[in-house]
C-alpha cells in the first residue's frame, strides 16, 4: 500500500481514502471510502465501514424474493442518502474486480457467481471540482491501494484501523490509538 501525502495522483478511482486520525466530522470520522470516480469535475466514492444493519429486502420489499434479498446495506455517505447504489466485487487472482452502480438485474446475475459479493449503499461521498484536491493538500485523507483481502475484514471502525495500520508504521501507531488518549 502507498501513502500519497504530498501530491494527488491524476485519479484516485479504485483507491481507498482513509480519514486522517484527527478528522472528527461524524460523516467521515474513521471512514474508509472506496473511490469510484475522480476527475477534473469532481470525485465520488462510498463509505465501506458504516453498516446500516439492514438487508436489501428490509429496505425494499420488492427484493424479498430475489437473490439480492440478503444483500447488506451500508450508509455510503451524506450525499443523496436515500439513493441506493449497488456494488459488486468479483475475486481475481491479484485482488478483485469492482462493478459500481449496478442495476438490479446485473447485480442479480453477479450475485449468483461464486465468490462475488454484492453490497448496497445509501448515498455516497462526493466532492466538487478541486474540493478533494484541497482536502488532500490539508492532509485530511490518507490514500491507500485496496488490499486484496479488503472484504474479509469487519465492515466497521476496525476496518479503518486495519487498513490504515497497513499503510506504514507511523499510521499503524495512530490507527490503534484510543479516542480518549488518557486511557493510553
Amino acid at each position: 500500500m502507498t501513502d500519497r501525502p504530498r501530491s494527488t495522483p491524476e485519479t484516485l478511482a479504485g483507491s481507498l481514502l482513509l480519514a486522517h486520525p484527527v478528522l472528527r466530522d461524524p460523516n467521515f470520522r474513521r471512514a474508509v471510502i472506496l473511490m469510484s470516480a475522480h476527475n477534473a469535475e469532481g470525485a465520488m466514492g462510498v463509505v465501506l465501514n458504516r453498516p446500516a444493519g439492514k438487508s436489501l429486502a428490509e429496505l425494499d420489499g420488492g427484493f424479498a424474493l430475489t437473490d439480492l434479498a440478503s444483500v447488506p446495506i451500508y450508509r455510503g455517505g451524506p450525499v443523496q442518502d436515500e439513493q441506493l447504489i449497488l456494488v459488486a466485487w468479483q475475486p481475481q487472482p491479484d485482488g478483485f474486480r469492482l462493478h459500481f452502480g449496478l442495476d438490479p438485474e446485473k447485480a442479480m446475475l453477479l450475485a449468483g457467481e461464486e465468490g462475488t459479493q454484492v453490497r448496497g449503499f445509501l448515498g455516497y461521498a462526493g466532492w466538487s471540482a478541486g474540493q478533494l484536491e484541497g482536502e488532500m493538500e490539508r492532509k485530511t485523507w490518507i490514500v491507500s491501494a485496496a488490499p486484496p483481502d479488503l472484504l474479509q475484514h469487519a465492515p466497521d471502525d476496525s476496518l479503518w484501523s486495519v487498513v490504515l495500520g497497513e499503510v506504514d508504521a507511523r499510521w499503524k501507531l495512530l490507527a490503534n490509538e484510543p479516542d480518549d488518549t488518557t486511557l493510553n
